[in-house]
């Protein structure tokens, strides 16, 4: 995806089928984000992009 550290964090190809759903239009977001010019509001669009990932990702597995 990009050779930046946090980009790492949202591929979803090892993931099951089930959290691939829920993780791929986050990754593909992010895949848009990091074709930004690079700048502090750049990077907290990431990080907060992460969050709302892992969030959705966990409201998955929620039992």
């Amino acid at each position: 995806m990009s050779e930046e550290p946090i980009a790492q964090f949202f591929a979803y190809e090892h993931l099951p089928p089930h959290l691939q759903e829920v993780s791929r239009p986050f990754g593909e977001l992010a895949a848009l984000i990091l074709a930004l010019p690079r700048n502090p509001e750049r990077s907290v669009a990431l990080r907060k992009l992460l969050e709302a990932k892992d969030a959705a990702v966990r409201a998955r597995l929620f039992r």
